[in-house]
Formats: structure tokens, sequence, C-alpha cells
């Protein structure tokens, strides 16, 4: 299924818009009074859970701690965070491990070097208000879909979970409705009629009864009984040529995520809150705490490439996109566990 381009006066005009400045400067950890390395880091909707680790790594001073001043530039979605790494706009992005395999199978060398979630963490739903009697995925045809961002990880997932179903996605319509507050009112207003997305946007819906969940990949039990395997979700991934030129800045990055992976598994109820903007609750801090602990199991607990992840995405994003499977792809060329390795010796994961 060809996806629609981002036109670049349109991308540009998001980029200026969703910039935020995540962390500010500090000092090496090695060498007191060093000057900070700045980076730039893309993400698509940094308010969901599936990027979770990186919130508390910049909010909780990890990557302050490495000696790196880093800078978060939001998306409505991953894709146009790619995009953004694409442009020169940033150099790393925060996002879906299946976008090495697709930069790849267009001739692009990019690599996920830090693995922050071992499950897609998302759920498919149908709205009770506009689809009142719905019976199955076949009332899905003709529909509008929404997911996050055309081309996103939510739109690959919506696929899988259709196609899975028997729906050929050429049926259905697939609409760009970011994140937050902005994806629950396309929603409630009938912009659209289902919703692929990840917590806690997922989890309020469902909560309030708003929806009809018909897919649901936020456990590792779930990821297991669909893909067959473990599914590889989101990740830090970078060019090659950035691995290579700034080795040291990579693994200050791989540094601060396995930090913050090793403080998500016994974080406290009250020290998450804490941890992260008010904003990120939606009003309502019993579900995002609630959804958290669902989805806890699925963040990676040690960073590394789980060993069958290349080779399960891979056949799950060839259920949506064939032509994936012809493309003789060389998945040790989309990941690199190196750096991981490194960090869990210093922190002791």
């Amino acid at each position: 299924m060809s996806l629609p381009p981002v036109s670049r006066r349109a991308f540009g005009a998001l980029s200026a818009l969703s910039a935020v400045a995540a962390c500010t400067s500090g000092a090496w950890a090695y060498a007191p009074g060093a000057a900070a390395r700045r980076v730039t880091i893309a993400v698509g909707g940094q308010a969901v859970l599936y990027h979770l680790p990186l919130t508390i790594a910049g909010r909780l001073g990890f990557f302050q701690a490495e000696g790196l001043d880093v800078t978060v530039l939001d998306y409505p979605g991953g894709a146009l965070a790619l995009r953004a790494v694409q442009d020169g706009v940033a150099q790393v992005c925060s996002g879906a491990y299946e976008h090495t395999l697709r930069q790849q199978s267009r001739g692009h060398d990019y690599r996920a070097f830090v693995v922050q979630g071992r499950a897609p963490q998302q759920a498919l739903g149908v709205s009770l208000r506009a689809v009142p009697g719905y019976r199955g995925p076949s009332d899905l045809r003709g529909r509008r879909i929404g997911v996050s961002a055309l081309g996103s990880s939510t739109q690959v997932m919506a696929s899988m979970l259709l196609a899975r179903a028997g729906v050929d996605v050429h049926t259905v319509s697939f609409v760009g409705v970011g994140t937050g507050l902005a994806a629950l009112a396309a929603l409630r207003t009938g912009r659209i009629h289902a919703l692929c997305h990840a917590d806690p946007i997922m989890a309020l819906l469902e909560q309030r009864g708003e929806v009809r969940l018909v897919g649901d990949l936020r456990t590792l039990q779930a990821t297991q009984e669909v893909f067959g395997g473990a599914m590889p979700a989101s990740c830090l991934v970078a060019p090659q040529s950035f691995l290579h030129q700034e080795p040291v800045v990579a693994q200050a990055l791989v540094n601060g995520i396995v930090h913050a992976l090793k403080w998500l598994q016994t974080a406290a109820p009250a020290d998450l809150v804490k941890a992260v903007p008010a904003s990120y609750l939606l009003g309502d801090r019993a579900v995002y705490l609630a959804a958290f602990n669902r989805v806890r199991e699925t963040f990676s607990p040690n960073g590394l490439m789980p060993e069958d992840g290349p080779a399960t995405a891979l056949r799950a994003l060839a259920q949506s996109y064939p032509g994936m499977l012809d493309t003789r792809a060389s998945l040790a060329r989309t990941f690199t566990d190196d750096l991981t390795r490194k960090a869990r010796q210093k922190f002791g994961v």
C-alpha cells in the first residue's frame, strides 16, 4: 500500500510548531566542566506511554548526567519524526523499529541502537457513537480509521490488525489525527469511525465506554499470539552515518535510555506522576497509572533487541506490505546491540 508523501512546506510548518526543548545542558560525568554535546531527537507523540523511557531520561536528568544537551522535537506521528531526521532537522528518531526495515527497502541505511519497547503498546477501537451497530471487522470497510500520522507505526499496526481480521486495507481510509486531545477530539466529533493508538489515549476511551476494542497489542501475551514472537517497538533510530561519526554521543544516548529503563522497573506510581508533565495524564491520573501498569511489562528490561524481534517484525510487516519480502532485507544491518551492552555494564542491568 503506497503512502501519501508529506510536502516539505507542510513538514516545515509542523517542525516550527512542534519543537520542544526537553533537556538542558550539563557536564560530562567523567569530565566535570566539559561542554555538553548537543543532539536533537525527533519523536512522534512523546506524551504516549510508547515513548515513556525517552521522557524519563530527559525529565530525570539522565541525558544531562551523560554530558548531553538534548532537544526533543515532538511531531504528530512517527513518520513525520523520521522525516525530520531525513531532512537534517534532527539526528535521531525515537520511533518504531519497523522504520529501519522500510527505509532499508528504499535503499537507506538506518539502524536501531537501543530498544525501548518489546510490544507495540497499541489498540484498535471502534467508536460506539459512530458505529453503534458494529458486528465485526467487515463493518469497518468504507470507514475512516484514525492514526497518529500517515505512515506511522499506528497505521502499520492498524493495517496488520485489519489484515489479520480479513479486511483489505484498501477498503478503509486512514486519517492522521495526531496524539493526545487532538486524537480524542477526532473520534468524539465523528471525524473518524475508529482509532488505532497507544495509551493513555486508548485506555481513557476504553474506560469511559467510548470505544469497542477489536484489536489489542498492549501486552506481551497478545503480541506473542498475534505475531508469533517478540515484536520490537519503540527504539532510538539513526542513520548509520550518525553512529559512525558520533559514537560518544550515541553511547551517551543509550546510557540515558538504559538508565531510564532500569528506573521504570521499580518506579512507584507517585514517582511516575511526578516525573511526567501533567498534560500527559489527559486529566485522569488513575487511568494513566492503570495504563502504565498494564504496559509496564512491555518496556525492555535492558535495551537489547529481542533475538527473534527483527525476523518477527519483517514477517508481520509483510502481511500488510507484501513487497517487503522481496527486498532481501539484511536484518543484521537494521540494529546494533553494541552500545547497549556497554550501558548494561555501567548500570548493572
